[in-house]
């Protein structure tokens, strides 16, 4: 089986060496070469031809946000980045998600080779995602017809999970729904601090509130609730939210299936459960649940995901109402809460 070529790009020399010393760690992996900067790596992978690129944020030159957006236009690779959670490397983060890097992996702080040993695990797991990721085109660019249109009155409630190549997905879809929109639940896998940063930037854009939900927040029209980083989020027969530290389950907290099946308990029929690109079956359980209570149930299809895993294993349960293309599924939850 061939291995997984990798091109590394950190400004540090230390970096460039763990991070490839814990990539090599795994047989399938081949580190077929290193760069300093942005501007270093798009000089070598037309050369290199890597199926995976690591990124750092902060470089001299050109700097990793610069890089992604430059690489996704002249030559797409699927790129990975590796940062540190700050609050700026936070928001840039982001914003290379936007641009199309296919997931990221936070460093830790403190002594470098002992601490980027805590995070070996993902950072094998999310490069192996990236080398067989679909890069499809940024989802911002699509030309679709906004669905600006008024809701009836609904009682429904939408609950909407995604993974990797979530952020730009979500903010596709809820940018394109209307103002008055039921109430959204949503998880987004993300580390604690993130998910209110990602929130925030969606609050910007939509026309309806987005926050990062805290315990005891009503669930309501015409509001977006992110589920916590490092929490569970469930929502109670009053109509409230109800966080917990309760053990991961599909090996991540938040997780769509601890919300989706409480949603399902508490609204029945009248839940639309949607979802979108992530790797891993989180919400297939969900799905399942929402459906056998008469809900709506919808998921992305594999053309416009970045990775299809989520959304196959909810598909493969037959449980699953709508499959549809990214730029179709603000539409069909808008026709999902009418009914």
């Amino acid at each position: 089986m061939n291995k997984i070529k990798v091109l590394v790009v950190d400004d540090s020399l230390l970096m460039q060496k763990v991070i490839t010393d814990l990539l090599e760690s795994d047989p399938q992996m081949s580190v077929i070469g290193t760069a300093r900067n942005g501007e270093e790596a798009l000089q070598k992978i037309p050369n290199l031809h890597p199926d995976v690129v690591t990124l750092d944020i902060e470089m001299p030159r050109m700097n990793g946000l610069t890089a992604v957006r430059k690489i996704m236009e002249i030559n797409p690779v699927p790129v990975v980045m590796i940062s540190a959670l700050t609050q700026r490397e936070a928001l840039l983060t982001l914003k290379a998600l936007e641009f199309g890097a296919v997931d990221y992996v936070p460093k830790p702080q403190g002594q470098i080779s002992l601490n980027m040993d805590s995070v070996k695990d993902e950072l094998l797991t999310k490069v192996k995602t990236a080398a067989s990721a679909n890069l499809v085109r940024t989802q911002n660019e699509a030309e679709v017809q906004e669905d600006t249109s008024p809701i009836s009155r609904s009682e429904k409630i939408i609950t909407l999970a995604a993974s990797t190549g979530g952020p730009p997905a979500i903010t596709y879809v809820l940018s394109h729904l209307p103002s008055n929109i039921p109430p959204i639940l949503l998880v987004q896998h993300m580390p604690k601090g993130v998910t209110k940063l990602f929130a925030e930037g969606l609050n910007q854009i939509c026309k309806f509130k987005v926050k990062e939900a805290e315990e005891g927040d009503f669930v309501q029209e015409g509001l977006a609730l992110v589920a916590p980083g490092g929490f569970h989020m469930t929502v109670t027969k009053d109509g409230r939210i109800s966080l917990n530290q309760d053990p991961p389950v599909n090996y991540v907290r938040p997780a769509a299936d601890v919300l989706m099946l409480s949603a399902a308990e508490v609204y029945g029929s009248k839940n639309v459960g949607v979802i979108l690109t992530g790797m891993g079956s989180d919400g297939a359980k969900g799905i399942k649940a929402i459906k056998e209570k008469g809900g709506t149930t919808i998921a992305q299809n594999q053309e416009s995901c970045v990775v299809f895993g989520m959304p196959n294993i909810a598909i493969k349960t037959g449980c699953v109402d709508v499959i549809a293309p990214l730029e179709h599924i603000p539409t069909e939850i808008v026709a999902a809460c009418e009914e």
